[in-house]
């Protein structure tokens, strides 16, 4: 099955690669209508704050401890005057607490000192900062300033190369491939919609190719189960059973146990 679908797309052209990219954008759109940024947040600062701290942890973990950070913390001029000792204690369960709380100390710094206390809108400002890199400025780009950007993370990355949009592994030439496939002002959600896909469908071990609305586009089909039941069992999150449905299966198939907020970083 999975060599059928890796032929069927052999010999794409550049643009039949586009066209198909947008044609799977737009049923992404369809298929997860609830996408949306999973970090909670009320300021452009407590979002560069949440996405540091979701290095190698889930967002349900950072959501949990944000609320503390953000009541103590409220500005950059609390994140430079903060006291190590006590910061790396709140941030210990997102793991990696001594280097999240030296780079939100160094954050809060840097915005004094380069920005009178405000985290600023662009890209090359941003990427400038201490903690931020091209990812979590482009997360803050999209969701705090609404300037479209590409975030690419581990599934983003996984599924952009199951789809056949690109071949590459950097994350910055993935983001650069991609922008030239789907038009700007569809970036940010895109992101969304991809990871979403790959937290609730497209999972990296195991892929709910059966249960998948973009099956017959992608050249990645068979690299899971096909069959109607096996995949069901594979689909995750709160519309688990509409997913079903959308791909044209029985909801009964997906277990009640499946139906929760997926927890991946």
């Amino acid at each position: 099955m999975l060599a059928r679908s890796v032929k069927r797309f052999a010999g794409e052209t550049p643009i039949g690669r586009k066209r198909r990219a947008r044609k799977m954008a737009r049923l992404l759109a369809e298929t997860h209508p609830d996408a949306h940024c999973e970090l909670d947040f009320s300021t452009p600062l407590e979002l560069a704050v949440a996405t540091i701290l979701s290095a190698q942890c889930t967002d349900k973990k950072v959501n949990e401890v944000t609320p503390t950070v953000f009541a103590k913390y409220r500005s950059a001029t609390d994140y430079a005057a903060a006291d190590r000792a006590e910061l790396e204690v709140i941030l210990r369960p997102t793991g990696f607490f001594r280097a999240k709380t030296d780079s939100l100390i160094k954050l809060g710094q840097a915005l004094l000192e380069r920005h009178d206390g405000e985290l600023p809108g662009r890209l090359e400002q941003l990427v400038a900062l201490p903690g931020i890199g091209r990812k979590t400025a482009n997360v803050i780009l999209g969701n705090a300033f609404d300037v479209p950007g590409i975030t690419v993370d581990t599934h983003f990355r996984r599924l952009v190369n199951r789809f056949g949009w690109v071949d590459e592994e950097d994350p910055v030439k993935i983001e650069f491939l991609v922008a030239d496939l789907i038009e700007k002002r569809d970036w940010t959600m895109l992101s969304h919609r991809i990871i979403f896909h790959g937290r609730r469908v497209c999972h990296a071990r195991k892929p709910a190719c059966g249960a998948c609305t973009l099956a017959t586009m992608c050249p990645s089909y068979g690299t899971g189960p096909t069959e109607a039941a096996p995949a069901a069992k594979l689909l995750k999150g709160p519309r688990a059973k509409e997913l079903a449905v959308q791909a044209g299966l029985d909801p009964d198939l997906v277990p009640d146990a499946a139906v929760m907020t997926p927890e991946a970083p």
